[in-house]
């Protein structure tokens, strides 16, 4: 009698999923999930978002509010009253630093925001205007691109603010606006180079040739292609917002006072940093946090929407 040999094969959930439960996102989420870092970086930033964020969370972890100042606790060190002890005011630095998490979350999101509104548009604009548009645009994308950083952000703010234009007579918006005028040209660039590789491709030729027109084409068939790396780009510009928000507010353009920011919680005891390092120390480390947290949220998104990860 002829004798059958069965062998059994391991077929992992993606080879045998069907087509239509399979997508980039959700294969992006599965990569993502096996990034520890990213997972912790995500359950953080969630953290904090929730304490700093919400009221009844604020009022029960904060215990101070930012603004009360308590005479006869001036510059205390670290205790169980107050966690990061007390300013040269007597104000809890702990209540103070949640309160800076919050701009600077505000500020960093915000600008990224803005960002990927004139980046995709400019970026869009390049692709599909033509030659003459995309020379115009792109040079114009390498002159903001030659400036310094910090020197167009501080130029940007100092007009912002001695202009006092009604419509952008809010700090916060003013810092969010001088930064993204440095922050764009990535965006921009990213979706222009995505949309002259996608331009040849079969779908876009079909879409042509059926008639549709190019706005049709660059918002319905091509700008999703791009999301992938455009969201990667923007979470990585988000700890550069943050840092640059810092940076105004140690040099005193930053949210001005009393609006605690993490920059200027770092300025306000830079003076005294020999007498009381905790007035610094933890607003620096939660400068320090945050930036590492979007850094690898970016890298684990970096790997899991690459194609070639996986």
């Amino acid at each position: 009698m002829q004798e059958f040999e069965y062998k059994t094969e391991v077929i992992e959930e993606a080879d045998w999923m069907p087509a239509r439960e399979r997508g980039l996102w959700r294969d992006a989420f599965r990569a993502l999930r096996r990034n520890r870092m990213a997972l912790v970086a995500i359950v953080i930033l969630l953290v904090l978002m929730m304490v700093s964020f919400s009221t009844d969370f604020t009022q029960v972890v904060a215990r101070y509010s930012y603004r009360q100042q308590l005479y006869d606790h001036i510059r205390e060190a670290p205790s169980w009253a107050h966690f990061f002890g007390t300013d040269h005011l007597g104000r809890d630095n702990w209540s103070r630093v949640l309160s800076g998490i919050k701009t600077s979350l505000e500020i960093g999101i915000g600008t990224q925001i803005i960002v990927l509104f004139v980046g995709v548009s400019v970026g869009i604009a390049a692709a599909m205007g033509g030659r003459w548009s995309d020379s115009l645009l792109m040079r114009l994308t390498d002159v903001t691109y030659a400036f310094p950083d910090l020197l167009l952000i501080i130029l940007v703010r100092s007009v912002l603010y001695q202009r006092h234009i009604p419509v952008l007579g809010e700090p916060r918006l003013q810092v969010m606006i001088a930064i993204a005028m440095v922050n764009w040209v990535t965006i921009a660039r990213l979706v222009r180079g995505q949309m002259l590789s996608l331009a040849e491709r079969d779908f876009v030729m079909a879409a042509r040739t059926l008639g549709a027109s190019n706005r049709r084409i660059a918002v319905q068939h091509m700008l999703p292609n791009t999301l992938g790396p455009v969201t990667v780009a923007f979470t990585f510009g988000i700890p550069f917002a943050i840092f640059a928000e810092a940076t105004l507010g140690f040099l005193g353009l930053g949210v001005p006072p009393p609006t605690p920011s993490l920059g200027n919680l770092v300025f306000d005891g830079y003076n005294a940093m020999q007498l009381t390092p905790w007035i610094v120390a933890f607003p620096a480390g939660a400068i320090a946090l945050l930036m590492l947290c979007f850094t690898f949220l970016g890298d684990g998104l970096r790997d899991a929407l690459d194609p070639r990860q996986r």
